[in-house]
């Protein structure tokens, strides 16, 4: 969809217009120590933190055989059950979900699907899709992707397949390092030095990893925290390799680093390294990590799939709106939308707008960025964006003892190799309060309709693990999704990483990022900003 498309002649809305909720406009200095700002290049629109010295942990060296299942996965998982329906899809293969599919969906040719599910990702190895199950007023029920992450959780809540065999109780985690990392880990210089796992973030799963890379690498790895505006880094790049200190400050290089960063990683990973990391950082610049490129990437993809019967369907989307524009797009989509903030995840960022109360509280906020997504709300029947494609609403949970249901996603995560792509886990979630066919007015709605389980504190994160949904034999069955639903969503990740893998292999053109694209597509001066902090040599060269 033409951002502009909106409004009438598809012109841009008023240079001009006066809005009740149009914020006063303030000048600051981007967070951390920037390299010198070119010209041309505006200041964020409002004042970043104050900086502060996190205390870190020291590096910890991860050895062969530490692996214990109680310490990588949640206590629940440990006695849950896989349900049946998850464990059959887990064993079907490419070849059987191919003929499951294309028989479902005869415009879709399966030498078509086989070369899709066949795809050697370039620079997007491992990801996850969040993904809500909708239907329409016609009832016709779809999966749609509503974002891919780039380093995705979900290990330490999906249940062991098989409780027999070796190494069956280290579950995924072995699965993604066996196959996406052991092919990146081939490429490396032996010479350069060890291993590495970094993180900000889950350190439960970042431990996990590190711990099943010790075993299958038969070598030491490094398990070292890394935060955005760390002060007090434990972790840099010479030459482009990573180096890693140890308690006596004596610093070491790291030839692979598997890569657990969520929080603006690209002001700390350069875009080009010696040391091969996965994923690598363009993949989140392309849409891992960055809704907007995403959106971009699909819109790209989807026009390559034309005739093919498949494509990556996500809620209808408009891309680079100013903070002045929000409202004109609110009320072409029936004052009902979701505003994201496209660089944030783990939740943070997303606004749920339904009535005047939610956008004022959004219109009076602090935003780092200049750029926003303005995307179609998925409601209840009676109260869900108006698109150019109709209404979609939520399916939900199938009713509790009460009759409630409630919102809910899928998280699908996958691993690409050599040999293509295979599912890894999956988990699902609901949201706080159960769905209403009603809106009060003046009543928040994230609570209806956030299922982002994480939750940002003061010195870290945590979980809200009440509403989390295993696929056990407990409670798989409340999210009323039978076989060819997980087919469908395994389908639709694939093809978004894809599209993001596309994107990101357009940026880098001859090994090298296209700043001049990346801006044309994504204007934000204070993302560019941002990329160049890792990336000063980039500055010197243009």
């Amino acid at each position: 969809m033409n951002r502009y498309s909106l409004f009438p002649g598809g012109h841009s809305p008023p240079a001009s217009v006066d809005l009740q909720y149009y914020p006063s406009k303030t000048t600051s200095t981007q967070t951390g120590t920037p390299p010198a700002i070119p010209q041309g290049f505006s200041p964020p629109r409002t004042p970043p933190p104050i900086l502060e010295a996190k205390p870190r942990t020291t590096p910890k060296v991860v050895r062969k055989g530490e692996f214990e299942p109680e310490n990588y996965f949640y206590p629940r998982v440990l006695n849950a059950q896989i349900h049946p329906l998850v464990q059959s899809f887990f064993t079907l293969g490419n070849d059987r979900i191919i003929a499951r599919y294309t028989h479902l969906n005869p415009l879709v040719q399966p030498e078509t699907l086989h070369s899709i599910l066949s795809y050697k990702a370039k620079y997007f190895q491992w990801a996850g899709s969040d993904l809500f199950n909708v239907t329409t007023a016609s009832g016709q029920r779809q999966m749609i992707v509503i974002e891919t992450n780039s380093c995705p959780s979900g290990q330490k809540s999906m249940p062991v397949l098989s409780e027999t065999g070796e190494c069956n109780e280290q579950g995924g985690y072995r699965t993604v390092i066996e196959s996406a990392f052991n092919d990146q880990l081939s490429k490396a210089d032996p010479k350069l030095g060890g291993l590495a796992v970094i993180y900000d973030k889950n350190v439960m799963e970042a431990s996990g990893y590190a711990a099943v890379l010790a075993d299958v690498s038969k070598e030491d790895v490094w398990l070292v925290e890394w935060y955005d505006n760390d002060l007090a880094s434990n972790v840099k790049w010479e030459d482009g390799v990573l180096h890693v200190r140890d308690q006596s400050n004596v610093w070491h290089p790291i030839r692979a680093c598997f890569r657990y960063l969520t929080q603006k990683p690209w002001n700390r990973i350069p875009l080009t390294t010696k040391t091969i990391v996965m994923n690598q950082i363009i993949s989140c610049l392309a849409g891992g990590r960055n809704k907007m490129m995403a959106s971009r990437a699909y819109d790209f993809y989807n026009a390559e799939l034309t005739k093919t019967g498949l494509s990556v369907r996500s809620p209808e989307t408009i891309n680079n709106v100013t903070l002045g524009e929000i409202p004109l797009y609110l009320h072409a989509m029936d004052n009902h939308a979701v505003l994201k903030v496209p660089y944030s995840n783990a939740g943070q960022g997303v606004y749920t707008i339904t009535n005047n109360d939610e956008l004022k509280d959004f219109m009076s906020e602090d935003h780092h960025y200049d750029k926003f997504i303005v995307q179609s709300l998925v409601g209840n029947a009676s109260w869900s964006s108006t698109t150019s494609a109709g209404k979609f609403y939520h399916v939900g949970t199938i009713p509790n003892k009460k009759g409630n249901i409630f919102v809910s996603d899928l998280r699908m995560m996958i691993a690409g190799s050599e040999e293509g792509f295979r599912p890894i886990c999956i988990y699902g979630r609901r949201a706080h309060r159960p769905l209403s066919t009603k809106l009060n007015p003046h009543e928040s709605t994230w609570e209806m309709l956030g299922t982002n389980l994480s939750v940002k504190l003061e010195d870290g994160w945590t979980t809200d693990t009440s509403r989390l949904i295993l696929m056990d034999r407990r409670d798989f069955n409340q999210l009323g999704i039978g076989m060819d639903d997980l087919i469908d969503a395994y389908i639709q990740t694939v093809l978004a990483v894809i599209a993001i893998d596309k994107m990101a292999d357009r940026l880098m053109p001859n090994g090298s990022f296209d700043y001049e694209l990346f801006r044309n597509l994504n204007p934000d001066d204070a993302l560019l900003r941002e990329i160049r902090q890792a990336n000063i040599e980039d500055l010197l060269t243009q």
